[in-house]
């Protein structure tokens, strides 16, 4: 639940609301509460401002998940597929896109213009096993690329994760990452 909360938006409305009791606090020759507005709410409106302008938003689920994903995802996920999926659900301050660093050390994001755009994801399941899937949009990395990398992606987020790649569509590449049937 709070992974769904944006602190720029907790900032600018707690923020703008003292800074208003504030202002109203000064016409109305309070200096108690003139001070509370100016010396909290001003500084957490202006946080709430640097924090909006370093958002990213949550990527979401292309497609609900079933209550047997669900059940797989208890039983049958790696940690790194859970990391994976709990952080890039979630709002993320200072970084430019989704899976960045990651990308940027597999090899596939040679320039911030080139890189893969995290879209959206799914959980499957695939004979019996959990498994995540990443739909980026890759309009300047091909299938083929994606491809050469697959064994460094799976070492990358291994152990136990098997990756298949596909092409949904034209400029759109799917990373499933699926859990080794222990």
């Amino acid at each position: 639940m709070l992974r769904q909360i944006s602190l720029s938006m907790l900032g600018l409305s707690v923020g703008g609301f003292l800074a208003i009791i504030g202002f109203v606090a000064y016409a109305t020759e309070n200096a108690t509460l003139n001070l509370v507005g100016f010396f909290y709410g001003i500084p957490l409106v202006l946080g709430g401002l640097a924090l909006k302008a370093s958002e990213l938003k949550p990527v979401p689920f292309s497609q609900p998940t079933s209550p047997l994903v669900l059940k797989l995802r208890e039983e049958t996920a790696t940690p790194t597929q859970n990391q994976i999926r709990l952080d890039v659900t979630r709002y993320r301050y200072g970084q430019k896109a989704h899976l960045d660093e990651a990308l940027e050390r597999l090899g596939l994001s040679p320039s911030d213009e080139e890189r893969p755009i995290l879209n959206s994801l799914r959980e499957i399941e695939t004979d019996g096993v959990y498994g995540l899937v990443l739909e980026f949009s890759s309009p300047l990395i091909t299938l083929d690329m994606w491809r050469e990398k697959r064994q460094k992606i799976e070492k990358f987020f291994g152990p136990g994760i098997r990756v298949d790649l596909s092409q949904p569509e034209a400029e759109k590449i799917d990373v499933a990452l699926i859990a080794m049937d222990n």
